[in-house]
């Protein structure tokens, strides 16, 4: 299959237990325009209706909506709807990458210009707020970084290493939970496997960047497709000289493709979290969050 289009429904509603007086949000809801996807639709359900919006593009290119309000409100519903075309991507010889040690050689300061392409990807070879560089996750990888083996497949090998060695568990971590006891307890979800890989593809000198979207699931045989039923997701981006940036999900231990949209990428899940922001007031509150990915095929 050459294509595959979908629509996308994304609700997320704040109840606040206090009035908000004034608030700023930042929304990733779009989704972004690249070789692999076209937006074929896009609308934003906003209640109460935002003071100002001003849409336009983050420092790394992706999708952002500015949200304002400054009149008292006791909840706030966003809902992005999207119907986005998923084209196939180029088939890889993950064989053809050169060895991981030139990929770190080509990103690495050495007083001479670096192209345009490595320059960019040097942005997200660093430390950033939920990923830290550390040894204990470049040792994590030792054994699929071996000498002189080709980048991607020392990367597909970390991936499997991921999916083999950790159990997926939405209720064993938070947003804000340390990578070190994620890689102790050896459990998480799709963010914090995502985090793991880069933590541990950084720690040894690779450019890797996050990548938040959706992914199509599958409901068990002879079941419908549950509404509301779905979440955001999370996979990885390595940047290899040959080949440019090639996409990992160590949730799914795949390449993504067809099943897999593209919201935005950047160094971590704080640069491109759907939607974040600055409230005055509000005390407690917990978003309810319902998201939909079903087949045009299906509607």
């Amino acid at each position: 299959m050459s294509h595959a289009a979908y629509q996308v429904l994304h609700d997320t509603h704040y109840r606040y237990s206090a009035p908000v007086s004034l608030a700023q949000q930042l929304a990733h809801l779009w989704p972004r325009e690249c070789a692999w996807q076209r937006c074929l639709d896009r609308h934003l359900t906003i209640s109460p209706d935002p003071a100002r919006r001003q849409d336009g593009l983050d420092v790394y290119g992706n999708p952002l909506t500015r949200l304002a309000f400054e009149r008292p409100h006791d909840e706030l519903r966003v809902i992005a709807s999207l119907r986005v075309d998923v084209l196939a991507r180029p088939s890889l010889e993950l064989a053809d990458s050169p060895a991981w040690e030139q990929a770190c050689a080509a990103l690495r300061y050495t007083g001479q210009a670096l192209d345009s392409d490595a320059l960019e990807a040097t942005r997200y070879r660093f430390e950033s707020p939920y990923v830290r560089l550390k040894h204990a996750f470049s040792a994590f990888g030792d054994a699929c970084f071996t000498e002189g083996r080709p980048l991607l497949l020392a990367v597909r090998a970390l991936m499997q290493k991921i999916f083999d060695e950790f159990t997926f568990d939405a209720s064993a971590t938070q947003v804000a939970t340390p990578l070190v006891k994620v890689l102790e307890a050896r459990r998480g979800v799709c963010q914090d496997f995502a985090h793991l890989m880069l933590a541990c593809l950084r720690s040894r000198g690779l450019a890797a960047r996050y990548v938040s979207g959706y992914l199509l699931t599958q409901p068990p045989p002879g079941q419908p497709r549950l509404i509301g039923a779905d979440a955001s997701h999370a996979w990885v981006s390595v940047f290899c000289p040959r080949q440019g940036w090639v996409d990992f999900d160590p949730t799914n231990n795949l390449l993504p493709a067809l099943e897999h949209i593209t919201l935005g990428w950047g160094r971590d899940f704080a640069d491109v979290s759907p939607l974040r922001g600055v409230i005055l007031g509000g005390g407690s509150h917990d978003p309810d969050v319902r998201v939909t990915v079903q087949p045009l095929a299906e509607l």
